[in-house]
Parts: C-alpha cells; sequence; structure tokens
C-alpha cells in the first residue's frame, strides 16, 4: 500500500526547489549540501522531537532514506 502523506507534491516541491535555490547561492558542492541537510535534520529532531522517539524516528528517516536512493 502506498504511504500517503497529509501534504501535496506541490508544497513538498516548492520547499525543495527553495532548499536548492540557497544551496546554489552559496554554490555549497554535494558534500557540504548533504553536510547542511543532515545537519537540519538532527535540529529538526533535537527541537520537535520527544526524547523518547528520537531513535525511532531517526531510525525511519535513515530507512527512508536508503530505500529513496536505491
Amino acid at each position: 500500500m502506498p504511504i500517503t502523506s497529509k501534504y501535496t507534491n506541490q508544497k513538498i516541491e516548492q520547499i525543495i526547489s527553495d532548499v536548492f535555490d540557497v544551496l546554489e547561492k552559496h554554490d555549497a558542492s554535494a558534500e557540504l549540501a548533504l553536510m547542511v541537510v543532515g545537519n537540519i535534520a538532527t535540529n529538526i529532531i533535537n527541537a520537535d522531537v520527544p526524547a523518547s522517539k528520537k531513535k525511532e524516528i531517526a531510525e525511519q528517516f535513515s530507512q527512508a532514506l536508503l530505500k529513496s536512493t536505491k
């Protein structure tokens, strides 16, 4: 069964485009861009996820990343 999102593809794509624009503005290499995105993910988890769920969310995020890069 496909995963459905409460967010529209349009909203997701717009945010992705905005983030890419910022990375391009700063002439970020792939390595730097991945460091930035990783740090953003870490900051979001640390700021917005209850301590009891951090490991679970981080694991789900990493699994989703692995699946999306196959």
